[in-house]
């Protein structure tokens, strides 16, 4: 892949912003899916369909898939943390506990990730600002969710579940933006790559936790669709984008903004009522967001005589 001028600021702030968009959205797409598919039936299906947008894409454009035993054995594990592991993990915790819970759990993902990186030592420009931007998130979606009214969920084992779910989306930031951010491998040969392993996998998974016949109903239909092709294919091209350009804690931090999008749609679409805690929380969401997205200012250069 040939690498062009390097993305300007606002550029990569709007794929931040589309991306949070996309994936905030699915929390509706999948409410819906699941009126007619069973937890593992949704899983595979959202997967395919990405993985089907996402070749037929490539291949319009002359382009094609990775090529190399390395490269599809780091999608395979990217594949395994990034989609299959938490996915299943949190069709099982959403069974369990409430889904303020576990959009609780899945905002700790931007923490795993700066945890993880600093340990690899992946990246080395964590700073003080950088920190803060990522407590100011965590403290925001605190406001959001008002955990303290359902705190036993928390310790349940859904709520592990939805925790080590998160994990493994820190896991999967880290490990692609280590292994598989090349500038030879294209964002899309990547994306669709991971989608195609990720069904595979998925789809050994069915036998065992998806026998029941789904209910093809219109609304299910048509949210599967969405929820497979944009907010999966396309979301995962825009992912592989943001660690390319930005790094992988950097690109976490899109967990912190799906409860703004997600309350966001819920008044828009639902008519569901915007209390003064969630307009609140979103203002420390966004506040947090914007520290970790501040670059240190350039040292000047010291004279020498």
């Amino acid at each position: 892949m040939t690498t062009g001028p390097s993305p300007t600021q606002p550029a990569r702030l709007s794929r931040l912003a589309a991306l949070a968009l996309l994936w905030g959205s699915n929390f509706l797409w999948i409410k819906l899916a699941l009126r007619g598919f069973a937890p593992a039936q949704l899983v595979f299906v959202r997967l395919a369909l990405g993985a089907l947008v996402l070749t037929v894409f490539l291949r319009a454009r002359g382009n094609h898939l990775p090529r190399g035993r390395g490269v599809w054995a780091h999608l395979t594990l990217a594949a395994i943390f990034a989609c299959v592991v938490p996915y299943l993990l949190f069709a099982y915790g959403e069974q369990r506990v409430d889904s303020s819970i576990a959009g609780l759990l899945n905002a700790t993902t931007p923490l795993w990730t700066a945890l993880i990186a600093m340990a690899v030592r992946l990246e080395r420009d964590v700073t003080p600002t950088r920190i803060a931007g990522l407590a100011v998130g965590f403290l925001g979606t605190l406001v959001i969710f008002e955990p303290w009214r359902l705190g036993s969920q928390v310790l349940s084992w859904g709520g592990l579940a939805c925790l080590v779910a998160a994990a493994c989306y820190g896991v999967s930031f880290v490990y692609m933006a280590r292994y598989l951010r090349r500038p030879e491998l294209s964002p899309l040969a990547l994306s669709a790559g991971q989608l195609i392993v990720s069904a595979a996998l998925t789809a050994l998974t069915l036998p065992l936790l998806g026998r029941s016949a789904p209910q093809f109903r219109a609304d299910a239909l048509v949210a599967v669709v969405i929820l497979g092709a944009v907010g999966t294919g396309l979301a995962y091209l825009i992912n592989y984008q943001l660690i390319a350009e930005s790094g992988a804690s950097r690109t976490a931090v899109v967990t912190y903004l799906l409860p703004v999008v997600a309350v966001g749609l819920g008044a828009l679409v639902l008519g569901e009522t915007l209390a003064p805690h969630v307009l609140v929380g979103a203002t420390v969401v966004l506040a947090g967001v914007a520290l970790t997205r501040r670059r240190p200012a350039p040292i000047a250069p010291v004279s020498r005589s």
